[in-house]
């Protein structure tokens, strides 16, 4: 088994795709489900599959993230050029932080439209994508 994909349910579709098309998404492709409801799939370019799912159902009404969901995480090359970048782009990044030292990663933080909450972290150099149990050797 392996995880796809994170699907999260959007209050106005046209906002979040503005966002998440800010951050570097771009959509491979929409499912109308009827009635004004649609699934959008969206992938970061250099990505071979969809990524991220945003389910778009207006009769459900507006977006409450409740105290159970944390974060999003995306993986980026240089934390300082994407805050920057981000920032020119109209996103709202904080600052860079080094959460585990200066031989840790770096890290920053934004929040989308509907208040879920994405941290944009940078490995450290010689460090593989994404956390493994090397990390906790």
């Amino acid at each position: 088994m392996k995880t796809l994909h994170t699907a999260y349910r959007v209050t106005d579709l046209a906002v979040s795709l503005a966002f998440y098309s800010a951050l570097g998404y771009r959509a491979l492709g929409r499912v109308d489900m009827g009635e004004g409801a649609s699934l959008t799939m969206l992938q970061f370019p250099d990505e071979e599959v969809v990524t991220l799912e945003l389910v778009h159902r207006p009769a459900d009404g507006p977006v409450q993230v409740g105290t159970g969901f944390s974060h999003l995480v995306v993986q980026v090359d240089e934390l300082a050029a994407t805050i920057e970048a981000l920032t020119q782009r109209g996103l709202q990044p904080g600052p860079e932080q080094l959460p585990a030292g200066p031989a840790g990663p770096r890290t920053s933080w934004l929040t989308d439209p509907d208040g879920y909450r994405i941290e944009l972290v940078q490995w450290p150099p010689g460090h593989r994508d994404g956390i493994s149990a090397d990390d906790f050797a």
